[in-house]
C-alpha cells in the first residue's frame, strides 16, 4: 500500500463486525479493520452510539458498559468528539444538533445521523478517507475520499 492516510469509519462498518456474521462481506471487513487498525482509526461518538444502540438489544448491560475494551481499544480506535469551546450548552445543542445537520439535510439530502457523523469528521484537520459500506450515499456530499472497506483495500 503507498502512503499512509489518515481513516475515519462509518457505523456500518462497525456493525457488520459485531452482527451479520454470515454476510458476504464479513471477511473483506475484518482483514479492513485489522489494517487500519495501527493507524489508530477516527470514529465519531455518535457512530459508537448507533452502534451501541443496535447491540443493547442483544447484550446484558454489564457487557453493553465494557464496549471500551472489546471495541475502542480491540480496533484501536481514536474517538472524535465535538467541540464545545467558547459555546454556551444551548448555543452547542443549537448548532451541533439542530443547525448543521439540518443545513446539510437542505443542501445534500443526507439523513439526520450521517449529517451529524460527515459533520463531526469532517472538522478534522488532515483526515483524507471515510470509509463505509454504504459509500454511494455520501459519494458528493462530503469533501472527504469516500470508499468501502474493500475499495479501501484494493487501493493497494
Amino acid at each position: 500500500m503507498g502512503a499512509v492516510e489518515s481513516v475515519a469509519i462509518d457505523t456500518d462498518v462497525l456493525v457488520l463486525a459485531f452482527a451479520f456474521h454470515q454476510d458476504s462481506r464479513q471477511a473483506a471487513n475484518t482483514r479492513f479493520l485489522e489494517e487500519v487498525r495501527q493507524q489508530t482509526p477516527l470514529v465519531a461518538i455518535y457512530s459508537v452510539l448507533e452502534l451501541l444502540g443496535q447491540l443493547s438489544f442483544n447484550l446484558s448491560s454489564e457487557r453493553l458498559a465494557q464496549w471500551p475494551t472489546w471495541l475502542q481499544d480491540r480496533y484501536s480506535l481514536t474517538l472524535l468528539y465535538p467541540e464545545t469551546t467558547n459555546l454556551t450548552a444551548e448555543m452547542f445543542f443549537q448548532e451541533e444538533f439542530i443547525e448543521r445537520p439540518f443545513a446539510r439535510m437542505q443542501q445534500q439530502r443526507v439523513p439526520f445521523l450521517d449529517g451529524l457523523i460527515l459533520g463531526l469528521v469532517e472538522r478534522v484537520s488532515g483526515l483524507e478517507c471515510f470509509v463505509t459500506w454504504n459509500a454511494r450515499h455520501y459519494r458528493g456530499k462530503t469533501r472527504l475520499n469516500v470508499l468501502t472497506p474493500a475499495e479501501y483495500r484494493a487501493r493497494g
